[in-house]
């Protein structure tokens, strides 16, 4: 077996790893390092469950290869937080009530830093876009518009929702 050296930072963390070749950055996140909140929902990348930023970007685990995020970062919703502080897109889900069965919920997190980190101020459009690769099952969507909205507007000091 081939294994293959990955260097990368997660949540701010320098990281190296071996890992066999094919090995998918969901199976190294989770299996190999322990971080858990990628869910594995339906290993094609179209439930969004398992969505992580490399670089920034959106990008689903179960799709990517570990070995091409040599030399990325990667953030995951563990690293959202800051010792007892919730990042404001937290404390927005949590007061709209933007996860029921919390299934969906890291990879909706990370798809709407990703929108947020990039347009601070997003119309509802931008927000629908911004999370069409992930399904929930739960909420009916409006809680999660409402929750990024509103932590958009926390940020920018204007009034949403």
């Amino acid at each position: 077996m081939t294994l293959t050296p990955v260097q990368f930072t997660l949540n701010g963390e320098e990281r190296a790893e071996f890992v066999p070749s094919g090995t998918t950055l969901i199976a190294l996140l989770r299996e190999k390092i322990g971080v858990s909140s990628p869910k594995i929902g339906c290993y094609q990348g179209a439930c969004g469950a398992c969505t992580v930023l490399v670089d920034g970007a959106p990008q689903v685990a179960c799709l990517t290869l570990a070995e091409t995020c040599n030399g990325k970062s990667i953030e995951t919703v563990e690293g959202l937080t800051t010792g007892a502080d919730y990042h404001p897109l937290q404390k927005a889900f949590m007061e709209h009530y933007a996860a029921q069965c919390g299934f969906c919920t890291s990879g909706m997190l990370m798809a709407a830093k990703a929108l947020l980190d990039k347009n601070p101020n997003p119309s509802r459009e931008d927000v629908i876009d911004a999370i069409c690769g992930n399904i929930c099952r739960c909420t009916g969507y409006e809680p999660i518009i409402n929750a990024i909205l509103s932590a958009a507007g926390s940020r920018s000091g204007a009034r949403t929702a």
